[in-house]
């Protein structure tokens, strides 16, 4: 028990560290630039003091459940027993991972749902705009792009293709989209891609990488482990921008069907 408070503090004393220079900027800002006194200086303290409090606790999470909890899942997906894999069959070939491209599908969908940054922007924008854009109907957008992001990321560090083609190629069609999307949806969708990347996808995404590269014959988890992380950025992108073109298309159709 004691060991464990003396572990905690010392990590208290980590994310103290790594806080001060937002601290240090906001009070600098606050006291020489607008010169005004901080309002409600107790509430903000005591917001800081939970904050301290809450990234402890999740980092100490982190390390003791997600990280090692997606090196798990990855090393069983990829075991030859649950391959069926014996001594007479040929190698694995990239079609009998499927279950790996599966669960990578649903816990980016499911990790991108739980993300409180997107729920919090999902009610800004769904307020912002009036009603036009559901928040609903932004989330599942979002998190369907994450899914199908992780699917392709862990479909490239089984078969070992390179990472720069399919970015590009993802990038190449967001571009072409922009074209044609709404002007409403374009910073929000582009924006879409950074809110996937928070604090509950990035430790689980990682650790799954990390697990794959280790557990696939033939990748490394220095070259091949990581890069996940950049299709949960981009492929949210184009689905927030079909979202809006398909929400487009079905608007102008349900008019020109009442005139």
């Amino acid at each position: 028990m004691l060991e464990w408070l003396l572990h905690i503090l010392l990590r208290l004393q980590e994310v103290c560290t790594n806080i001060l220079p937002i601290v240090l900027v906001i009070v600098g800002f606050q006291c020489l630039v607008i010169r005004k006194a901080l309002a409600y200086p107790k509430k903000i303290i005591m917001g800081f003091i939970f904050v301290l409090v809450g990234i402890v606790f999740f980092l100490e999470g982190l390390e003791l459940a997600l990280f090692p909890l997606g090196t798990l899942m990855a090393f069983q997906l990829t075991a030859p027993e649950f391959l069926g894999i014996t001594a007479k069959l040929p190698l694995v070939v990239w079609q009998d991972y499927y279950w790996v491209y599966l669960f990578s599908a649903s816990l980016g969908f499911a990790t991108a749902l739980a993300e409180p940054t997107l729920l919090a922007i999902a009610i800004k924008v769904e307020h912002t705009s009036g009603g036009v854009i559901r928040a609903w109907g932004f989330r599942i957008s979002v998190a369907l792009g994450v899914a199908i992001g992780l699917a392709l990321g862990t479909f490239r560090i089984v078969t070992g293709i390179d990472l720069y083609g399919l970015i590009i190629l993802g990038y190449f069609i967001v571009i072409i989209q922009t074209l044609f999307a709404p002007k409403l949806i374009i910073a929000l969708a582009y924006d879409s891609g950074s809110i996937t990347t928070s604090m509950v996808t990035v430790p689980l995404v990682t650790s799954l990488g990390l697990g794959l590269a280790e557990a696939i014959p033939g990748r490394t988890p220095l070259i091949d482990g990581f890069g996940l992380i950049a299709f949960a950025s981009l492929y949210p992108i184009m689905t927030v921008l079909a979202y809006a073109q398909i929400a487009q298309w079905l608007g102008k159709r349900s008019l020109l069907s009442t005139t």
